[in-house]
């Protein structure tokens, strides 16, 4: 009878890493669906008029076109929305804000989005107003500021 000897444990192979939690679009150091995701998926709702920026913006990214319809102006609301799955949101920069808090009715803010459309990169430099309906902040139009 031979003695066989024992070979050392083999060290456990790690774990396949899963990515961790996806960033929010926004540029917030959260992740998406503790600041933008919560928004679009209606568990909550913008307090401000640049949070509602942000989440618009996000919605354009994730290509959410239900959550920019819904956070849309009745009165500016375009009946439908086509986005272009071609266009890439890569970043956002909030310029200035006037008003938009809670205690206010209506709000500016000044941004520039940056994009890619293929191999062409661009942004978008535009000035949006938001006002409230029936207390919840939404888009109403905005200036082209480029």
């Amino acid at each position: 009878m031979s003695r066989r000897t024992k070979r050392p444990a083999r060290p456990a192979r790690p774990a396949a890493e899963s990515p961790g939690p996806k960033a929010c679009p926004c540029g917030l150091t959260a992740t998406y669906a503790e600041c933008c995701g919560r928004y679009h998926a209606g568990t909550a709702a913008a307090p401000t008029a640049e949070a509602l920026m942000r989440s618009r913006f996000s919605a354009f990214a994730v290509q959410d076109g239900p959550y920019l319809l819904r956070t849309w102006h009745p009165d500016t609301r375009p009946a439908s929305l086509d986005l272009d799955p071609g266009m890439c949101w890569t970043r956002l920069e909030i310029l200035g804000t006037t008003d938009g808090s809670a205690f206010h009715s209506t709000g500016t803010v000044t941004f520039r989005a940056h994009y890619t459309h293929g191999a062409e990169a661009g942004s978008l430099h535009e000035q949006s107003r938001f006002s409230r309906v029936e207390g919840r902040w939404v888009y109403l139009d905005a200036v082209f500021a480029d």
